[in-house]
């Protein structure tokens, strides 16, 4: 049965919490395997209108009562939301916060206030999912160009509004590996991943 939230009648969560975050799980490992590559999530929820499903879906997947969540917009359904699918807590610092919820891509400054690991663990660091208006294959010469690890050669992503200065924020996160920040796209129903390995042009 779906979850209901103690603040709406309506279902919002997985309908069925286990498959749902194992599906969404499964197309996150393919899309941070496959950097640029858009991946469609089945089987949503349906979230408040602060987030998108997509991002709803990568949060209920990957949260719980263990990691702190930090939120770029101060929003209380959506954060009454997330903390009853998921038992995540709120914190107010993002360098504090496992994941991070970029309501407002283009209004992000820095990559650099978010926790960017230690040398001992990495892994120890701020994963954002970071909310577009678009997200799609680019054509030739358009786009962001990406490569590194996963991407054969090249490959473009049409992807926005994203900050203006957006690239440089990305090239000091590929200078920090294998310290800094991966992120996580999402647009309705879509995903694509930035891994901290990836090189933005």
């Amino acid at each position: 049965m779906p979850t209901v939230s103690p603040t709406s009648g309506h279902a919002l969560g997985f309908a069925d919490a286990v498959t749902a975050s194992q599906s969404v799980f499964r197309a996150l490992l393919a899309a941070m395997a496959e950097p640029g590559r858009i991946v469609t999530l089945d089987g949503l929820p349906q979230p408040p209108a602060g987030i998108s499903p997509a991002a709803a879906a990568v949060l209920l997947a990957l949260a719980d009562y263990e990691t702190p969540l930090w939120l770029m917009t101060p929003d209380a359904a959506v954060e009454a939301y997330l903390r009853f699918e998921t038992g995540a807590r709120i914190v107010m610092e993002p360098a504090l916060a496992a994941f991070a919820l970029v309501s407002r891509a283009a209004d992000l400054a820095t990559l650099d206030v978010f926790a960017q690991g230690e040398p001992e663990y990495p892994d120890r660091s701020t994963t954002l999912v970071m909310e577009v208006a678009r997200l799609d294959e680019a054509g030739s010469g358009g786009g962001l160009l990406l490569s590194g690890p996963g991407i054969k050669s090249t490959t473009r992503l049409d992807a926005g509004p994203l900050p203006a200065d957006f690239k440089a924020m990305m090239a000091g996160n590929r200078q920090r590996f294998p310290l800094g920040v991966d992120i996580v796209l999402a647009a309705g129903d879509r995903i694509a991943c930035l891994p901290r390995s990836l090189t933005v042009a």
